[in-house]
């Protein structure tokens, strides 16, 4: 641009130059003419004059400006253009970069790909050197300009793009066969029973649901419990015949981090008083989605005298959908007499109909929920409730917090029907009795009817039978309870001697060490 407004000032007289142009234009198309005429001279006659044609620069400035004035967008001053250029001035004109010096080696095309990205992408500009538009730029990495993209290929790429080819073809035809071997029919009738909902068959669904079946089942080593049978097979005779199962995070403790502390765990108030009351009508189940390197140490503190008799972690539990789900199932126990306690609804899942889901308890003093569900466990228990499922669906166990109130309303409905029924019999009933008359000769009579004759109901009698064993336990507690530690600390401490001796033996026997009474008996050969 600047050349362009700098050429009309270095050319003053531009209308000379180009009638000299013209001129030896026409001497170089007739050169003998030119040759004979040059050494003549013109002289003109006095009086006459020369007529020059003049090109009318005045009218063509002037439609310029009054172009310029009709079009506001042009913003560059309008200027005059030579009236042809010489070959010799296009052919040495100068190009707008500097050539690569290829002396030092092939240079990069990068900068001039993003370079020409950058023009491409850019706006429109009327001010700009139009040799740096689109039309002259040079084609920008491969594939572009005369050449197609598979001149730039060499037989190196071609080789790998063929390969590549083969091993699509490989990997599909490899996929379509292992779907179909996957979609077989059961070859036993034991794996026809383990999957009900894939039976054999031919038929895309059923196919699809045998494909399924068989990648659920490489996957299950990691989804389902460590063990078909989470708890040991025991006569019913010899434990209680219900099961309780506890969760242990937000139901039996409350885990607080803070920056001044770390990590506290607190105990729920009356945990103590609800884990020894109920030990002697539920078999106690600890059942937690924490992994086990970290429920067990809190498990001892919670529990150093191991009223809970068997504790599962998280390897007991069963992954699902993003869910750690504690399928009771696995318990090898009645889920007729099996009772779910926990905090949250999808550990439950499976077996909705078995459990207590309460609110998550978050470090309050002075919660009493534990110790309010104790009346409602007792009377399942002491009762002999059959099937404790229709039970809690009566209580509508989703709402676990509500049971107390609702037992409770149920109980003093009982008991006014009770009372009412008492003051009947004892109407119906004659005034002396072989048991008024013995009581009044300073005897004792049997306990067999005494509570009835008290008002009280048979859950009453069973309530004080059970503060009197817990209050039992917990004078055992008091007077043997240290030497109980001490004992399941040298337990603890023999297990682990023997499990390091087992480990030196199977290191030593792996490096072919012997012991002392192996070469005493070599030495006696």
């Amino acid at each position: 641009m600047l050349s362009r407004a700098v050429l009309p000032l270095a050319r003053p007289n531009v209308f000379a130059s180009a009638s000299a142009v013209r001129v030896s234009a026409l001497a170089a198309q007739r050169p003998r003419w030119y040759a004979k005429a040059k050494g003549k001279k013109y002289d003109p006659k006095p009086g006459s004059t020369i007529k020059q044609r003049v090109p009318p620069a005045q009218s063509q400035g002037s439609q310029e400006s009054q172009h310029a004035k009709e079009q506001p967008e042009f913003e560059t001053a309008a200027q005059p253009e030579a009236a042809s250029s010489s070959p010799e001035a296009e052919i040495n004109e100068t190009p707008s970069k500097p050539l690569p010096d290829l002396t030092q080696g092939i240079p990069s095309t990068l900068a001039a790909e993003l370079e020409g990205r950058h023009r491409k992408t850019g706006g429109l500009n009327l001010t700009e050197d139009p040799t740096q538009s689109e039309e002259y730029s040079e084609t920008d990495g491969r594939g572009g300009g005369d050449y197609p993209k598979g001149g730039y290929e060499t037989s190196l790429d071609r080789r790998k793009a063929r390969m590549a080819n083969i091993m699509y073809a490989v990997m599909l035809a490899t996929g379509i066969a292992g779907a179909g071997y996957l979609g077989r029919n059961w070859e036993s009738e034991e794996e026809a029973r383990l999957h009900p909902q894939a039976p054999s068959g031919w038929g895309i669904g059923l196919w699809y649901a045998r494909v399924k079946a068989r990648l659920d089942g490489l996957t299950s080593y990691y989804k389902d419990p460590t063990f078909e049978k989470l708890l040991p097979d025991e006569d019913p005779s010899q434990r209680q015949p219900y099961t309780l199962v506890l969760s242990l995070e937000d139901l039996l403790v409350f885990s607080k981090w803070d920056r001044e502390h770390g990590w506290r765990v607190a105990k729920r108030p009356g945990l103590d008083y609800f884990l020894r009351y109920l030990n002697q009508y539920y078999e106690l189940v600890l059942f937690t989605s924490v992994p086990s390197m970290m429920a067990d140490q809190v498990l001892r503190k919670l529990d150093p005298y191991r009223i809970i008799r068997w504790p599962l972690f998280r390897e007991a539990t069963r992954y699902k959908d993003g869910e750690y789900i504690k399928d009771l199932s696995y318990l090898n126990r009645d889920l007729s007499k099996v009772i779910l306690i926990d905090t949250k609804e999808e550990h439950a899942r499976l077996q909705p109909e078995n459990a207590i889901i309460l609110n998550k308890w978050e470090g309050n003093p002075g919660d009493k929920t534990l110790v309010g569900l104790i009346p409602f466990l007792e009377y399942v228990a002491g009762m002999g409730v059959e099937d404790v499922r229709p039970l809690l669906k009566s209580f509508d166990s989703s709402k676990g917090n509500d049971i107390p109130a609702k037992f409770a309303e149920r109980e003093k409905a009982l008991r006014e029907r009770f009372n009412k029924m008492m003051e009947e019999e004892k109407k119906k009933k004659p005034a002396f009795t072989m048991g008024s008359v013995i009581s009044a000769l300073g005897l004792k009579t049997s306990d067999s009817g005494a509570g009835s004759t008290e008002g009280k109901m048979p859950w009453d009698l069973l309530r004080e039978q059970g503060q009197k064993n817990y209050e039992l336990i917990e004078q055992q507690i008091r007077e043997n309870g240290e030497t109980w530690l001490k004992e399941m600390a040298e337990e603890e401490e023999k297990a682990r001697q023997e499990q390091m001796k087992s480990m030196k033996g199977s290191f030593t026997g792996m490096f072919g060490a012997r012991s002392e009474k192996d070469k005493l008996g070599c030495y006696l050969l």
